[in-house]
């Protein structure tokens, strides 16, 4: 891996900060925007995973999304479904959200942490939509050029 760490942004949500409700499955549960600051020129495709960090099973997975092409923008609302035609095939895989995303949503009264985290990828990985996270990261180990993360809070 690169040392560089992948700096990006996610549209309304600051690092360490909170999360806005259309980014919930209290709100509209639709993915946000992230703009990517130092892609390398060697990454060849992103993948994306949201992980609740406070949940009773470790580094609980919400959402995985791989093969999208590298870019130094991924739009939001990104449409459910294990293939995303709108990013040349993208595809999504199995955590609470099944082939889609599925933003925060602890127990009433609960305040959880959250991580994005946003990898650079020197290939196009072939692993089946209904791999779960630790599948994508055994195929991804050894292509991972970049990463970065951000966490953010929702209750």
């Amino acid at each position: 891996m690169n040392n560089t760490i992948l700096e990006f942004t996610c549209m309304d949500i600051e690092n360490d900060g909170k999360f806005p409700l259309r980014n919930t499955g209290r709100g509209q549960d639709i993915s946000p925007e992230f703009l990517i600051k130092n892609l390398s020129s060697k990454a060849k495709t992103l993948a994306i995973t949201l992980e609740d960090l406070s949940h009773p099973v470790k580094d609980f997975t919400h959402w995985l999304i791989w093969n999208i092409p590298a870019a130094n923008q991924v739009q939001s609302g990104i449409p459910s479904g294990s293939h995303v035609p709108a990013l040349d095939g993208a595809c999504q895989g199995i955590g609470y959200g099944f082939h889609r995303y599925a933003g925060p949503k602890p127990p009433k009264g609960k305040t959880h942490i959250y991580r994005f985290t946003v990898y650079a990828l020197d290939c196009e990985l072939q692993l089946s939509v209904y791999s779960l996270k630790r599948a994508f990261l055994k195929k991804a180990s050894g292509h991972i050029i970049q990463k970065g993360n951000i966490t953010a809070k929702f209750e």
